[in-house]
């Protein structure tokens, strides 16, 4: 199981993240998105390396991008003029700085497994879970909604753009206060992660002009509702004691799915998108 989270977690790093920032809308991340290879290589050959110091300085070189990150949102709050948010605007607002904040818990959990060392009682394996978790299902999970919510301008879009930044929060506090408490967590993000996959599905699809945009999203959309269903089972089973998936068959279920099928094909979909949008653009 270490090799094949591994494997997600560079996709995380290398390729999820900086082509995330890309599709922001926020031209103050251009030049961290820019220099994201300096902080993510140093991450990734981390994974790979026994637990100990030189693991441990690659991780901090990736802590710290994921730390420049979380300032851009705490400068983004407070430079953001009120007046240009509303109602309709604020959910996805929300959402970006969310999936800008789950990178620096991410690369938390990645130093401290790194350097061998459990923090706030969690231990090694948690914690290596913790970090694809928080890449995907926190930043992938935020962006694309808040995404969905500027193209779907619905009440749905809101719920969607607000219900997975607090689902995810709720699952990260439930890690210190106890199974129900993620359980509550996993009920929110699931029914926010559906609601991305319903409107990817019938709102997004349908304004793709060419069939291979329309299959990434049709394929993220099919995939997110799948796997949620996985990782609902799993939290219900934690909280209950019903029988669920064993962590190893959600890393290669729920994990594997969530990295190729959603996030990956989400913002693979949204670059062509947002390239088609630019072309339009320039051409008019």
């Amino acid at each position: 199981m270490s090799v094949l989270v591994g494997l997600i977690v560079m996709l995380g790093m290398l390729v999820i993240v900086p082509v995330g920032l890309r599709l922001a809308d926020a031209p103050e991340l251009d030049r961290l998105r820019r220099l994201w290879p300096v902080f993510g290589a140093p991450g990734a050959v981390a994974l790979w390396l026994p637990r100990g110091p030189a693991a441990t300085a690659l991780a901090l070189g990736y802590g710290l991008g994921a730390a420049l990150l979380a300032l851009h949102a705490l400068a983004r709050t407070v430079r953001r003029p009120r007046p240009l948010l509303s109602w309709r605007t604020a959910p996805a607002e929300v959402a970006l700085l969310t999936a800008l904040v789950t990178p620096a818990v991410a690369a938390t959990a990645l130093v401290a497994e790194r350097s061998g060392s459990p923090l706030f009682g969690f231990g090694l394996g948690i914690l290596a879970l913790t970090v694809p978790h928080f890449h995907f299902a926190g930043f992938a999970a935020a962006l694309v909604a808040g995404l969905v919510s500027r193209v779907a301008d619905s009440a749905a879009g809101r719920f969607a753009a607000l219900s997975v930044p607090l689902g995810t929060l709720l699952v990260l506090v439930g890690y210190f206060i106890g199974d129900r408490a993620e359980l509550a967590g996993a009920v929110v993000l699931t029914a926010g992660m559906w609601t991305v996959a319903l409107l990817t599905w019938r709102t997004v699809r349908p304004v793709a002009r060419d069939l291979a945009t329309r299959l990434l999203l049709a394929t993220s959309a099919a995939v997110l509702a799948a796997t949620m269903v996985l990782a609902l089972s799993w939290a219900l089973g934690e909280a209950t004691g019903l029988p669920h998936p064993t962590l190893t068959w959600m890393a290669a279920t729920h994990g594997v799915g969530n990295a190729l099928g959603f996030a990956l094909c989400s913002v693979l979909a949204w670059q062509r998108l947002d390239h088609r949008t630019a072309h339009e653009g320039r051409t008019a």
